[in-house]
């Protein structure tokens, strides 16, 4: 166990989290309208671009990135620029779009566009989408202890996920919004000290070396960012179409949207946001492509999850180590923190308030998301002894929300038809299911169908979406008739 490093780590990760969260509390009442949950809508561009750039590079843009690099090698950086994609669409979409309308979650802006039975069938799936990626989370922090100590990654991911706790509890978004602005700026100074210094630090010429290396075993398709024709429509591709169908509508993202002091500071954003989650991409895999190459750490048990960290401990100054690897367990937390929120979000205002207690105090809100953020989490980091495959397990879970994204451009840009929405969310997920716990895959002969779900709920919501719309028509679109009524645009 290297001890000192364990105790830096932790220490920034306390100092910074529980220190700013403290502060904040005191700063700002939590009776105050949408305080806890949107910040009070006043989020300024810097926050809301570095929150939303932090909330999509959590485990999967880290350690999923080291892992897929690993095993396939520089096309791994396409989930990166699917998320660049995604970002540009988010801050001059649909982001800008939740903020206008002024709802407190996606299912909220599904029962203005529709009814309130789609809104409490998204909610249901949404959270649990969201679930399924906190245990992929709670696994990454796990990670990165296990690289630190001697402890198993379960037990890391408990101690972590207090942690993650920790960065939201106190003040909620507001607090996971300014501990994300200090950690993303320590993040990208130790991220390119700690690539000059791997680099000065490998043997044999450095990183020049390794692609020569990688050429010489005859696997130069790993370097480079198209991989084989496989591999580019079965990853590359499937990532782009994953990612920006799902993510884009997904509360964890539109959540900083949300509490974006205006439009006009999620357009801003995305000068900042694309960037810092873009470039961590070509970092990460870099660093992989150096790791796998060296023998005492491509020989590693279970390699692919812990030869880069473990790469970074042994060669990395003690005071760099800790700084970078302080500040990829900080990402982390941060998505940790953003999806618990989400969660406890989307069931406090969806289920508990519309449901049951429509006449709810802040204070009580408040209280209620704070009590589901820490049930959540908890269950969150028993299950995360799972351990799937960090991206395999991403795609998966994101390939549920695709309909999702269907209907609300239906619902917002074309026309709204509530059978018709219900109808694409049955379908897409019924095909789902199918596609993914049957043999029918195997039998039109896809050898490895796990990864086309994205492709399977893409394809049957488009179709149910445009001829069940076409066919049964439907009143005009939420947005179109709101800015119509106001003479703006959209």
């Amino acid at each position: 166990m290297d001890l000192p490093l364990l105790i830096g780590v932790l220490a920034y990760e306390i100092i910074v989290i529980v220190g700013l969260g403290l502060w904040l509390q005191r700063r700002h009442s939590a009776a105050a309208r949408d305080e806890f949950a949107l910040a009070g809508r006043d989020l300024p561009v810097p926050v809301v671009a570095v929150t939303l750039a932090l909330t999509v590079l959590g485990t999967a843009h880290i350690l999923g990135v080291f892992e897929m690099t690993w095993m396939m090698g520089a096309i791994a950086v396409w989930f990166s620029i699917a998320h660049v994609i995604l970002l540009t669409f988010v801050c001059l979409g649909t982001g800008v779009w939740v903020r206008r309308l002024g709802v407190a979650t996606v299912p909220e802006l599904l029962d203005r566009a529709y009814t309130l039975e789609i809104r409490l069938m998204v909610s249901c799936v949404m959270a649990g989408v969201l679930f399924g990626i906190l245990t992929v989370e709670a696994q990454g922090i796990g990670i990165i202890f296990a690289t630190l100590t001697d402890w198993s990654i379960q037990t890391g991911a408990i101690v972590g996920g207090v942690l993650g706790i920790l960065y939201v509890i106190f003040a909620g978004m507001r607090e996971i919004g300014w501990v994300n602005l200090v950690n993303a700026i320590v993040m990208y100074a130790g991220l390119i000290a700690a690539t000059v210094f791997v680099g000065l630090a490998l043997p044999d010429g450095g990183y020049a070396a390794v692609g020569e290396s990688y050429r010489l075993a005859g696997e130069e398709s790993a370097l480079s960012i198209w991989g084989t024709r496989d591999l580019f429509m079965n990853f590359a591709l499937v990532n782009v179409v994953a990612v920006v169908f799902s993510q884009s509508v997904n509360q964890m993202l539109l959540q900083p949207a949300m509490a974006a002091k205006s439009e006009s500071t999620i357009r801003k954003a995305l000068w900042i946001a694309a960037p810092i989650n873009g470039m961590f991409g070509v970092f990460a895999v870099i660093l992989a492509l150096a790791a796998r190459a060296q023998p005492e750490f491509a020989g590693l048990p279970d390699a692919p999850k812990i030869g880069v960290t473990t790469m970074l401990v042994n060669y990395l100054p003690p005071w760099l180590g800790a700084l970078l690897l302080a500040s990829f367990l900080a990402a982390i937390l941060s998505t940790f923190a953003i999806i618990a929120l989400s969660i406890a979000t989307i069931f406090t205002k969806d289920i508990f308030q519309a449901l049951y207690a429509p006449k709810a105090s802040e204070r009580q809100l408040t209280f209620m998301i704070r009590l589901v953020i820490i049930i959540v989490a908890s269950i969150a980091i028993a299950v995360a002894s799972l351990l799937p495959p960090i991206l395999a397990a991403m795609i998966w879970l994101f390939a549920w929300l695709v309909p999702v994204f269907w209907i609300l451009m239906a619902g917002l840009l074309w026309r709204r038809n509530s059978f018709v929405a219900g109808l694409t969310l049955l379908g897409a997920w019924a095909a789902n299911f199918v596609w993914s716990f049957t043999s029918l895959p195997l039998q039109l002969g896809f050898e490895n169908p796990g990864a086309l779900n994205a492709y399977v709920t893409a394809l049957v919501s488009a179709v149910v979406v445009i001829l069940g719309t076409i066919i049964l028509g439907g009143r005009p679109g939420l947005l179109r008739e709101t800015m119509s009524a106001s003479g703006e645009g959209a």
